[in-house]
This record gives structure tokens, sequence and C-alpha cells, in this order.
């Protein structure tokens, strides 16, 4: 297997959703987006810090958990929807907060009253509240129903390439493996799994939780990950907006290498940088006829 960050040949051709395309735009289902990061609306300071991070992120697809978030289930507190406008941003439901298949999808139904109809949902179904880590077999149980019921789901799930490819057999329109647990801000722990899972997808595959800072994200994109979604790791930081920013330059320069190519990587060996063809005083013929010309001018 390559190094990760330089994938095979085979792995590009296989991951059609995640390889570059006209205009190289981010396809979940029918809808296209420019931007390939993702951002969540929680744990900001207030609601007008959230509006003016997501702004500096770029991000298009803001994702708002419902069952912690009012998007109007409330009457008389705030509203986030006053501060992002669906009519600008792509709004993600997700069901933050659920431990089973039957609550998540009580959840996605009741964001599609609130919402209006809308079906672009995140579905995440947990297993612990201490590690947050996903409940799998609730995962896919949920997943089943709601595709049956309409929803286009994009679903937060382990690094199990044989999980990860079930749930686009299901439907989902994304899969959504961890780069580490949620919160974590550790990073891409297992970049193996994440190759493993890109070479057998047909689906965009987006690194969700476990992000902590813009090289994180670079990473993720050189891998060819078609997106990243977080959000601790711009609301926790010392300065969010700024992070915000940051993490946007990162995903599109991540993007920009793996659409250039990543040189291979070469143990044991060594490359001159410059061309040694042509070099003044090279090859040993010159090297003597140097020598001569001087050893003539000292007798002289």
């Amino acid at each position: 297997m390559n190094a990760p960050g330089h994938p095979t040949n085979a792995a590009e051709t296989a991951r059609s959703a995640n390889a570059p395309d006209t205009g190289d735009l981010l396809r979940i289902g029918k809808r296209e987006f420019s931007s390939r990061l993702l951002i969540g609306t929680g744990k900001y300071r207030d609601f007008d810090e959230t509006r003016r991070a997501v702004e500096a992120s770029g991000a298009q697809i803001v994702t708002v958990a419902i069952r912690r978030t009012n998007i109007g289930q409330n009457a008389g507190e705030p509203n986030l929807l006053d501060f992002l406008s669906p009519e600008r941003y792509a709004l993600l439901p997700n069901t933050a907060g659920c431990y089973s298949a039957e609550e998540a999808i009580r959840t996605l139904r009741l964001a599609r009253e609130l919402l209006d109809g809308h079906t672009l949902v995140k579905l995440e179904v947990l297993g612990d509240s201490h590690t947050l880590y996903p409940n799998m077999p609730e995962t896919l149980k949920a997943a089943e129903v709601l595709v049956r019921e309409g929803f286009e789901v994009m679903v937060y799930c382990s690094d199990d390439p044989i999980q990860a490819k079930r749930l686009e057999e299901i439907g989902c329109l994304a899969v959504m493996p961890l780069a580490s647990l949620i919160g974590s801000g550790m990073g891409i722990l297992n970049p193996w799994n994440l190759q493993l899972i890109l070479e057998n997808a047909r689906v965009p595959i987006i690194v969700d939780a476990g992000v902590g800072t813009a090289s994180d994200a670079a990473i993720a994109m050189e891998l060819g990950c078609a997106g990243v979604l977080m959000n601790t790791a711009v609301a926790a930081a010392r300065d969010p907006v700024r992070m915000a920013g940051a993490m946007r330059k990162a995903v599109e320069a991540g993007r920009d290498a793996f659409l250039a190519g990543r040189m291979p990587k070469k143990l044991y060996s060594a490359i001159p940088s410059s061309p040694t063809g042509g070099m003044i005083g090279s090859g040993a013929a010159s090297i003597a006829g140097a020598t001569k010309a001087g050893a003539g001018e000292a007798s002289a």
C-alpha cells in the first residue's frame, strides 16, 4: 500500500465521487457546492460569533444540532435562522445527542417539519456519552429507515471500510468517517483506514470529527477526501473567526495539492534539486584538465 497522501492509480480511478470533475464542485446528490468545508454551529459564545465564523469559513453547508439549537421550536428564544439564513446556506440538521435509531429518526422527522419539508440531513447515532463514538448497528438501522422515507442522508460513522461501504449501499449520499473522537482535536489517527474507504467509495467521503487545526484539514484533503466537517476546532479556538479563515485556506490548499498530485515518497534515495548535467568542472576529464593547466601556470 502506498503511503497516505499518495494514493494508488486504482484508488484515484475508483474514487469517482471524490475525484476532480468539471468545475471541481462538491456534489451531494443533485446539489452542488463550491466550498468543501462544512461547519457546525455549536459551542460559540453567541449566534453573532457563529455568524461571523461561518462567514469567514466560506462554508455553504452548515450543520445544526436539532436537539440543542433553536431553529423555531422554542418560541421567544434567539433563533439561529435569524443569523444564518436558509436562503444563503444549506442547512444540515443533525442528530447530535441521539443514542438510538428511534431517537435519531424522530429528531430528523421534526427537522423536516420545522424546515418545511427539508430532506438533506446528517445522521449520527452515538454509542456512549464519554467517547461519542458512533453506534454502528443503530446507525445502519436508522439509515435504512431514513433513506426509505426520502431523506437525503449524510452519515457520521466509524472509519471501518466495511461499515462505510454498507452505508453507501443503503443509499446514503455521503459517508463521513471520523478522523478521531468528536471534540478531541487529535487529527487523523488512522489515515490507512481512510484510504481504504476512499478506494472503494462511489459517494463523497467527508472527514467528520477530530480535526484540531488547519494542518489536519489539509491532510484530509490531500488524502483525497471530498470535504471536511468541523465545529469544535473553530468554536474552541482562541479566535474562532480567524481560525475559520485558516480552515478555509487549509481545505483549499489540501484540495489543490491533491489535484496537483504530490511527488512519490522515496526511501533511501536522494536526488539533487538542481540539474547535475553541464556543471562547471564536472567529469574526470575536466578536473584533470584543470589540474594540468594549473600546474603549467605554476611552472611558468
